[in-house]
């Protein structure tokens, strides 16, 4: 199993959360189709609850909150990319024209967080490992396996995420050329694209890529519990994959890499 022990270096995806509706539900669905072990958490970290794929953190699900007066933002899963510092990724964020959703706090002795949007619209999250460095397996059936950014404006968001985080934007060999690869140390941990191939009026956002066995059965058990296929199942350069969404409306990918050529 890949698992990770190390910090993620600055600007890599390192966490993936869903703020749900009815968190109970999605921590059922998430059981059953990936096989993560979560439950509600404390009351003083507001139930989240940080899932695990054979006893190591993969992912966390947290009930939907909005401030007093507001309407529920919609439920959607949540890109976390690593720093070693929070508030200079902050400041670093404003400055390159990014928008603060969430200014930087604590999170008990774990980590310090903030969720920001950058200058197309794209929300993610900044992750300050503490106690707690983030997923602790990837790449394995089941965990997170990629994210990338849908952007309508790509060359923008690359100065962006490039200035704030020092990425290296750059083409991924083997990927079509308008899928850039965001690199840390040469190695690329994430991906910027256009919109070109999401519906018409899509927003800028970050797309969780979840690695499976089979896409196909995969995404049959999907349905059966009340999701929903975005797109249907299809090859790509990287492998077969599909666009979901669980039964409460939050969008994300499932894959089945293919295996490297003999």
């Amino acid at each position: 199993m890949p698992e990770v022990t190390t910090r993620y270096r600055s600007g890599t995806p390192c966490w993936v959360d869903l703020m749900a509706k009815d968190q109970q539900a999605a921590l059922d669905f998430y059981r059953d189709l990936f096989g993560w072990q979560g439950e509600v958490g404390p009351a003083e970290f507001g139930g989240y609850a940080i899932c695990a794929l054979n006893g190591r953190p993969v992912a966390g699900i947290a009930p939907l909150m909005a401030p007093e007066g507001e309407p529920l933002p919609p439920t959607v899963w949540t890109t976390y990319l690593a720093t070693d510092n929070a508030d200079a990724a902050l400041a670093a964020i404003n400055a390159a024209g990014g928008t603060t959703l969430m200014p930087a706090m604590d999170v008990g002795n774990v980590g310090r967080m903030l969720v920001a949007s950058d200058p197309t619209g794209a929300v993610f999250g900044v992750w300050q490992p503490l106690e707690f460095i983030g997923a602790g397996v990837v790449n394995e059936p089941g965990a997170l396996t990629w994210n990338d950014l849908h952007t309508s404006d790509p060359e923008a968001a690359s100065a962006f995420y490039s200035a704030v985080f020092g990425v290296e934007i750059a083409p991924i060999e083997g990927m079509p050329d308008h899928h850039r690869g965001i690199h840390v140390d040469g190695r690329a941990v994430g991906g910027v694209v256009g919109l070109q191939d999401d519906p018409p009026g899509t927003p800028s956002h970050w797309r969780i890529w979840y690695a499976v066995d089979d896409t196909d059965s995969t995404v049959d058990a999907l349905v059966k519990a009340g999701g929903t296929v975005l797109a249907p199942p299809s090859d790509g350069p990287a492998g077969r994959a599909a666009l979901v969404a669980d039964p409460q409306g939050a969008a994300f990918a499932v894959i089945a890499v293919a295996a490297p050529a003999a």
